[in-house]
């Protein structure tokens, strides 16, 4: 993984000691409210409904075992001894208190960790497929392009005030594990008709109040050119982009307003007047960059191991969690192992400091001392040789992270929501719990198959209900919750957005309603079927009939039962 140079930690250790003299200085009433704002966000200090929210940036999704053991450290000396990772890679810390903020970004700086650009109007955390480096169906390692372009966007002069946030994620392989098609700029490597290896460019996709899948600005772009065309496609967003509206001033307005036509038009002419020669990505540096992320050193005997197959007919229990939580590798003899976070008493994305020491050392012994966050809110151990998942799947299942429910109905997204964010309109923790309360038959949940459901607690969409197979969102109803439902969507490379159900559900009844939604699947589905294809086949009449027929008898019931007790 990538390591500090002299000026990366220079850099990192200014940044600590400047907010640590604003910190000061706002406590003691040097600096108002108003003042203090920005400068707290710039190093991804929110304000929430309780207390202080902290962000910290883990690049690409990549920790080694010393940095979360650092983040067990911070959870446990300065937070309520858990933390919180998010759709974006990242990991939140909700209960620091202010005075202590600067100590904790000291923290991070001795294990090359920040706080820098997971806010404000700039270029945010760039994220990356979590399998890169190791997935059977990559092209190239996107990471290297990912350090390439943190490195570009980090204090860009030009850039550190843009319109609104700008979020840009690198994919490397055929299976699209990024979302790259709801950023503002995603980058697909792929092989143009010659074989060479460049950039498919896609712009203005986004999730939040408006949704909108992103357009193809350039289908094949030489790697050379990478960081000047990502810079004209900034400073064009930058000069034109709404500054005067907050709901209108993402990247995905000004292409729609424009049109893709007219905003490539404008893009290209930006890049043949200003493009800037010594932006030009030499092999020679993709090179240097790329040594940071070379394979580890695998063991050449795993490929022969002959204890898995044994392990898998001796204990079902096993058998079952790989088959759910479990991957293949590039690498002979080796696996890819998701750490699941989603026990079905946790709220999703939750670990505790006890799991973060206990995963580094897992790590350290099976997986050469390194982890990655995934978008779905789970960890990730790659490079785990077969001989060593049986010893592995024991520890985890005695730290609660073994629930082999990966890509099922519980392997839930699930934002904050109201429990904690300033922001949301209403809660998704207890709704992931009413949830896992309903449907908690794995064998059921097996059965249904691949089933992605995606929840936020407001329209600022960080639960990414929008690309959810099931979206929940949660509304505000004259001061009450309720939730509305949509179907149909996937973030994958059949990206599209889900169609809402109809009317918003009662907080009660959020679970029922989805009994409702995959008893139609069940009755409905053919051989082979995920809930997606079922529900593009069929349309969302079944399902609607189903859920709203339900409710007009259910109410019709409460009316008869209210009548009989009157009288």
């Amino acid at each position: 993984m990538y390591q500090y140079d002299q000026y990366d930690q220079v850099i990192v250790d200014q940044r600590v000691a400047q907010f640590r003299g604003q910190v000061k200085r706002y406590l003691a009433g040097e600096l108002t409210e108003d003042e203090f704002r920005p400068l707290r966000l710039m190093n991804g200090l929110y304000l929430q409904r309780h207390a202080y929210m902290l962000r910290i940036a883990i690049p690409y999704g990549l920790l080694s075992s010393r940095q979360l053991r650092m983040l067990a450290h911070i959870a446990r000396t300065y937070d309520k001894g858990f933390g919180h990772f998010t759709t974006r890679q990242n990991i939140q810390f909700n209960w620091p208190k202010l005075e202590d903020v600067p100590a904790i970004l000291a923290d991070l700086a001795s294990v090359e960790m920040h706080a820098i650009q997971t806010s404000g109007n700039c270029v945010r955390n760039v994220t990356a497929d979590h399998l890169a480096g190791v997935a059977v169906d990559e092209i190239e390692d996107p990471r290297v392009y990912c350090e390439i372009i943190r490195q570009w966007s980090t204090f860009h002069p030009e850039f550190s005030y843009l319109p609104r946030k700008f979020k840009i994620a690198v994919t490397g392989a055929s299976h699209d594990r990024a979302a790259a098609q709801v950023h503002d700029i995603g980058l697909n490597l792929v092989k143009n008709a010659q074989g060479e290896v460049g950039f498919r460019v896609l712009v203005g996709g986004g999730l939040g109040r408006t949704p909108i899948v992103g357009q193809v600005i350039r289908e094949f772009l030489e790697k050379r050119h990478l960081l000047s065309y990502l810079e004209s496609i900034l400073r064009v967003y930058n000069q034109l982009g709404r500054r005067d509206n907050l709901n209108k001033a993402r990247i995905k307005i000004l292409v729609k307003t424009l049109g893709i036509d007219k905003f490539r038009a404008m893009v290209e002419e930006d890049w043949s007047l200003c493009r800037n020669p010594n932006l030009a990505l030499e092999q020679a540096e993709i090179d240097r960059v790329g040594r940071f992320f070379a394979p580890p050193a695998y063991a050449l005997e795993a490929a022969s191991d002959t204890h898995f197959a044994g392990y898998l007919a001796a204990d079902k229990a096993f058998a079952t969690w790989v088959g759910r939580n479990v991957t293949g590798h590039q690498r002979a003899g080796y696996r890819n192992v998701f750490v699941s976070l989603k026990a079905p008493l946790v709220p999703p994305g939750d670990m505790t400091h006890e799991q973060m020491d206990a995963v580094a050392d897992l790590a350290d012994r099976y997986s050469f001392g390194q982890i990655r966050t995934t978008h779905d809110q789970n960890l990730l151990l790659t490079d785990v040789g077969q001989a060593d998942l049986y010893p592995l799947w024991q520890a985890l299942r005695e730290l609660s992270l073994a629930t082999p429910n990966i890509g099922t109905l519980n392997d839930m997204i699930c934002c904050p929501g109201l429990d904690y964010c300033s922001l949301a309109n209403a809660g998704a923790i207890p709704i992931a719990k009413q949830i896992n309360e309903k449907f908690d038959d794995l064998d059921y949940l097996y059965d249904l198959g691949e089933l992605r459901l995606k929840m936020s607690g407001c329209m600022n969409a960080c639960g990414h209900h929008h690309v959810g197979h099931i979206g929940i969102l949660g509304v505000d109803k004259h001061g009450e919750e309720w939730y509305q439902i949509s179907l149909g969507g996937s973030a994958e490379n059949d990206v599209s957005l889900g169609q809402i159900l109809g009317p918003s559900v009662a907080k009660t009844e959020v679970a029922n309603t989805l009994e409702q939604i995959l008893l139609v699947y069940v009755e409905r589905r053919e051989e082979g079927e995920r809930f997606l294809d079922t529900f593009r086949r069929i349309g969302i009449k079944p399902f609607k009939e189903r859920v709203y027929a339900t409710d007009a008898k259910a109410s019709q019931g409460d009316q008869e039962r209210r009548y009989a007790a009157n009288y």
